[in-house]
């Protein structure tokens, strides 16, 4: 009976045509030993499978100056494959998962996020996966905070030291030795991440002493909305509302639809936004030039035409903070 390759990390990513020089947003399936495309999350089956075996990692790629966070595939048959991330931290965590698959394939053994993962002695009873999904409960959970350190700013982050003062309030250690151990155990299996320099130096040590029990070392859930950026004037503005019926930015834009009057509201929190040189879907249309597509977080699609190409790239670049600020 064939075994089911395990899902390593999912998300939208922004994806270079193969025959146009057409950029469009795509649904990203790593696996244990392929990437499977979709044009849609809740599409069935893939439009594309690109295997890992033989296969090789430029990054930064900097082919397309224009566009940031991108990065290369290349198959085992020289074949490149541009994906472009939404901020930098997406994209070093896509990278460094591909290349981790990529290095246990070719050394013949299943993916794992740690390889001292089994050096952690935690008892039989321990479910991280349901300890991963009570940390994240948003009423009872460990919160997540926007904080600053050396004039930059990390959002839906906390610090090490929350993590362990829950797991001792919620009864799930009995000391901070033992919380230092369950923790270090989901940034073994990926359910942690580290968010900057100090917790990333630490999350490279010896199974046991991956996690830091500090005030001043940041982490963040695996499949949060975390980012960070530098702390310029202009993020500043913008990163200091809240985003709930503020005016961020405002214009004419033409949308794609069936009917002249208002459809109501986009919401943004969580979308995905990028520049897409055709129709999404490739349909014709009558509308060409400076569009772009935003996709929902609940999978509704618009496709919004601006009317110059700064236009362009200002409604995006301000769509994306929307789309990645605080809840």
């Amino acid at each position: 009976m064939e075994v089911e390759a395990k899902v390593i990390r999912e998300g939208y990513l922004v994806k270079k045509g193969t025959m146009f020089n057409s950029w469009k947003a795509v649904w990203v399936v790593l696996l244990e030993d392929g990437i499977e495309v979709y044009s849609r999350k809740a599409d069935g089956s893939p439009k594309g499978v690109l295997p890992l075996k033989g296969g090789s990692i430029v990054s930064p790629c900097l082919d397309y100056s224009k566009r940031t966070f991108v990065f290369k595939f290349r198959t085992a048959k020289n074949q490149d494959h541009y994906l472009q991330a939404s901020h930098l931290e997406e994209r070093d965590a896509w990278v460094k998962d591909m290349k981790r698959a990529i290095h246990f394939i070719e050394g013949g053994q299943k993916f794992a996020r740690k390889s001292t993962r089994k050096s952690i002695r935690l008892p039989a009873d321990i479910n991280l996966g349901a300890l991963y999904l009570s940390m994240k409960d948003p009423e009872t959970g460990v919160k997540e905070l926007k904080l600053q350190k050396e004039k930059k700013i990390f959002n839906h982050c906390f610090a090490g030291a929350s993590v362990i003062d829950w797991l001792l309030s919620s009864n799930f250690v009995r000391n901070r030795r033992e919380g230092i151990l369950l923790a270090a155990a989901l940034v073994c299996d990926g359910y942690i991440q580290p968010a900057e320099d100090r917790a990333k130096e630490a999350a490279e040590q010896i199974a046991e002493n991956c996690f830091l029990d500090d005030s001043d070392a940041y982490y963040y859930f695996a499949d949060s909305g975390f980012f960070s950026e530098g702390n310029s004037s202009d993020d500043e503005d913008v990163l200091k509302e809240e985003f709930r019926g503020v005016i961020i930015k405002q214009g004419c834009l033409l949308k794609q639809g069936d009917q002249d009057e208002p459809l109501g509201s986009v919401h943004l929190r969580s979308c995905v936004v990028t520049a897409a040189d055709d129709h999404p879907d490739g349909k014709k249309s009558d509308v060409r030039g400076n569009l772009f597509e935003i996709i929902t977080a609940d999978e509704v699609h618009y496709l919004m035409q601006a009317a110059t190409r700064e236009e362009l790239t200002e409604w995006i670049k301000v769509i994306k903070k929307v789309a990645t600020s605080g809840k």
